[in-house]
């Protein structure tokens, strides 16, 4: 039997205000985050997203990872398209392993049970 253990979370941010400061300058919200800055440009791993009852709502894996969480947002084609006003959190954890990646993924997927996820699900 293989034992796969999630990977905790390397990453977190969840939906916030900017505290307005006079000398900084504004920060875009896109849908009420403003911290996609805090997660890694140029490595890859698995992301997560949650509502604010901590249900988990989509798992995704990348080779870059703040491109593909920010494109989730803004796509017309991703899965969360109509319910992005839902996520609350997002976590991040990585992972540099393409292979361990999917595995990861797919593992998340059936074992949480991502409200959204529709690929690579096998409990239905």
């Amino acid at each position: 039997m293989i034992n796969i253990e999630i990977p905790n979370a390397d990453i977190s941010i969840t939906e916030r205000k900017q505290t307005s400061n006079a000398n900084e300058p504004e920060i875009k919200s896109i849908h009420g985050f403003i911290d996609f800055h805090q997660i890694p440009r140029d490595k890859g791993g698995i992301f997560t997203f949650y509502n604010v009852n901590d249900e988990l709502l989509f798992v995704g894996k990348a080779r870059k990872l703040r491109q593909r969480v920010k494109k989730h947002f803004e796509d017309t084609v991703s899965p969360v398209k109509n319910h992005r006003d839902e996520v609350y959190r997002i976590d991040v954890s990585i992972v540099d392993d393409p292979t361990h990646r999917e595995i990861y993924e797919t593992y998340i997927i059936n074992e949480l049970r991502a409200k959204y996820n529709v690929d690579k699900v096998f409990y239905k």
